[in-house]
């Protein structure tokens, strides 16, 4: 399986477990001039950025840790963007991560959510 391959069938995994979690996926591989995020969702009374992060492996770490300090400030970047851009939105917010380790079938060992896992600073 290519390293695409492996995020399209993260993404997939993590949207279904969000929305068994309550969540309502308003899109998905929002881009703008700032980056870009998985998953722009609903929780309650939140709009919530998640990024997923998905490991064949823990060879280079778990997926967790590869939330880097600039793919954080990269995140935060394209949360106040979206924000902007787009009206009727909840006024709370926060960025999750959904970390989901593969075994060597293809199929999940490990699916975790890490709700506000990126800080506003």
């Amino acid at each position: 399986m290519k390293r695409r391959d492996t995020g399209i069938l993260g993404e997939k995994l993590a949207k279904d477990y969000l929305r068994k979690r309550g969540y309502r996926i308003r899109e998905t591989n929002y881009r703008c001039p700032e980056g870009e995020v998985d998953i722009v969702a609903e929780q309650k009374d939140y709009l919530v950025f998640i990024e997923v992060k998905t490991r064949r492996s823990l060879e280079f770490g778990s997926p967790e840790d590869s939330v880097t300090a600039d793919k954080r400030e990269r995140l935060r970047a394209v949360a106040a963007r979206y924000q902007q851009s787009h009206d009727n939105l909840p006024q709370l917010w926060r960025i999750d991560v959904v970390a989901i380790e593969l075994d060597r079938k293809n199929k999940p060992s490990r699916i975790e959510l890490f709700e506000n896992a990126v800080g506003e600073d």
